[in-house]
């Protein structure tokens, strides 16, 4: 339920606080006080676009925040699909700059419009005597039949099997598309594949190959350099092993005098020791390292083959070649194996849609059962609300008969039903569309009807009604009203007014008025006690200066809440 609404810098709002009641909550005010200036405040916070020519003061920024109490809508979900922090009491904020940006709100978390829009809807059920659309949505008409229907557990359940369904459905035509190709382009990938295969790759023989082409390439320089390095390390007249042989023979003969020249001359004898394996190592190499032509020529052919194979396949290293090569085994293999797969995943496909299928059947049963009742009761409704000739009928139809012979076979969101709501108000009309065949107070009254029916199955988000009364009077007045309040016991519910006989109804009476202050007007609201709404209603029935009859009728109207 709304529990609070602040408005700050919206059209003749400069700051405004109204505080809700649970039940039947009366705004009243003359036209153009600024009823309708609130609600407009509280559909930005619902997601609305926002302009900020509508602002109170053009060089402040418009806030509008809505605390809700939302322990009984379910919405868990809805907030850790939207990393939001769930509160029992959840403020919603819109703030809204001068220069027309806008920010939103979830307890302090900025959202996105649309995510402010879905909770909103959620938690908001703005109804005006021209909002129409719903009321010929099919969606919201096999809800109506559903609350009716009782049935949240199996609806669930069915929608939770076949959403899964539908990505198996999706899994196994991708599988088939992918298999026909292998099919097509088994020839192909076999090819590639042997020509892989037989180049009996490895991940790090290209660095290997080129490394030895490289020395077998520079061989003589090789061989040439080793020689001179080995010479002067150990052949020449002056070849450092003999330089050092003598240093390690002057530190020898002067050790006994210096334990440190003693450590010194062994450490120059492990040198000449490391030095004397370098030069066998370099004798070594040398010797091994030859020109062979032959051999250069193999790792050429080699490697030719290499880059001709990246080149071909458009990569740049033997370890893509090899990934490559287990893709083309696995296209191959599902080439060959794929048709098992498909037909495992078919044959569980089949065996879900039976499930499925059975769910939709008791969806069927429940929601043929619920249709009488609804026409029973709205009708019931309806005629207490001076509409006694009207006639509804619903239709339940194959919502998909589209998708035969599609792997869904006609099974949809919510089952296989399609409903239709057909509708007369008058004797001697045809049923048609509800829209087509009723004025705006006559399907106020029909929505007033169907969402009364509703609230007594199912939690419904607060309801706010925009003169929904327009065109009734006297005891039609009366027997709205006193829906109203029905309805009022199981929900929310938020009614502007002009009638006096609905006003009298609610639970809370708020009065909306301008207040001119010098050069300046600004929409102000109260909430009126026993004494205030005697006089309220009083001036509703005859005018400003109400009489002591007009008060009377206002207290009888009103009955025991007056003292």
């Amino acid at each position: 339920m709304l529990q609070k609404l602040s408005i700050s810098n919206y059209a003749l709002i400069d700051n405004l606080e109204i505080s809700f009641d649970k039940g039947l909550n009366i705004l009243t005010g003359e036209t153009g006080a600024g009823k309708s200036i609130i609600l407009g405040a509280l559909s930005l916070i619902l997601g609305q676009r926002a302009e900020s020519r509508y602002f109170f003061n053009q060089q402040k920024k418009c806030v509008i925040e809505g605390t809700f109490r939302i322990t009984d809508f379910q919405l868990k979900d809805f907030f850790e699909d939207n990393d939001l922090d769930y509160e029992a009491e959840t403020v919603l904020r819109r703030e809204i700059s001068a220069d027309g940006k806008s920010r939103s709100f979830v307890n302090d978390t900025p959202v996105n419009l649309n995510a402010l829009k879905l909770l909103g809807e959620k938690l908001i059920d703005i109804h005006s005597q021209h909002a129409t659309m719903e009321i010929n949505d099919p969606e919201f008409q096999l809800l109506v039949v559903d609350s009716v229907a009782k049935h949240p557990e199996l609806l669930d359940d069915y929608q939770t099997k076949f959403r899964a369904y539908k990505k198996s459905v999706a899994k196994l035509q991708q599988l088939t598309e992918e298999s026909d190709k292998a099919k097509a382009d088994l020839d192909y990938y076999q090819f590639q594949y042997d020509e892989l295969e037989k180049a009996g790759l490895s991940a790090d023989e290209q660095e290997q190959l080129e490394q030895e082409l490289y020395a077998l390439n520079n061989a003589e320089e090789i061989k040439r350099n080793l020689l001179s390095a080995n010479y002067l390390v150990q052949d020449s007249d002056a070849a450092a092993l003999s330089q050092l042989r003598e240093a390690g023979q002057q530190l020898g003969s002067l050790a006994k005098f210096n334990p440190q020249i003693e450590e010194l001359q062994e450490r120059l004898s492990s040198t000449i020791i490391e030095l004397k394996d370098i030069s066998a190592e370099i004798e070594a190499i040398e010797q091994r390292t030859h020109t062979d032509e032959p051999r250069a020529a193999d790792v050429n052919t080699r490697l030719s083959t290499i880059y001709n194979l990246q080149k071909k396949h458009r990569v740049n290293s033997n370890a893509e070649l090899l990934q490559l090569q287990d893709e083309l085994s696995d296209k191959i293999q599902q080439a060959v194996f794929g048709d098992e797969v498909i037909e495992k995943l078919q044959q569980q496909l089949d065996a879900d849609k039976k499930v499925l299928e059975q769910l939709a059947g008791q969806l069927s049963a429940n929601r043929i059962k619920a249709i009488p009742v609804i026409e029973t009761e709205v009708l019931q409704t309806l005629a207490e609300m001076g509409m006694s000739n009207s006639a509804l009928k619903i239709e339940l139809t194959n919502a998909h008969t589209v998708g035969r012979n599609t792997p869904l076979e006609g099974l949809g969101e919510n089952g296989v039903d399609a409903v239709r709501f057909l509708f007369s108000a008058n004797k001697g009309h045809a049923l048609a569309e509800m829209s087509k065949v009723a004025s705006g107070g006559e399907l106020s009254r029909l929505m007033l009807s169907i969402k009364s029916l509703i609230a007594k199955n199912t939690a419904l988000p607060t309801i706010i009604f925009d003169e929904i009364d327009t065109g009734v009077s006297g005891e039609v007045a009366n027997k709205v009203g006193q829906i109203m309040e029905q309805l009022a016991n199981n929900l929310q519910v938020i009614t502007i007014t002009h009638l006096p006989q609905i006003a009298s109804k609610g639970q809370s009476h708020y009065f909306v008025y301008k207040d001119d202050e010098a050069d300046t007007t600004r929409t102000r609201i109260k909430q009126l006690d026993n004494g205030e709404r005697i006089l309220e209603i009083a001036k509703m029935l005859s005018g400003d200066k109400p009489g002591e009859s007009a008060l009377q009728n206002a207290r009888e109207l009103l009955g025991p809440l007056t003292p």
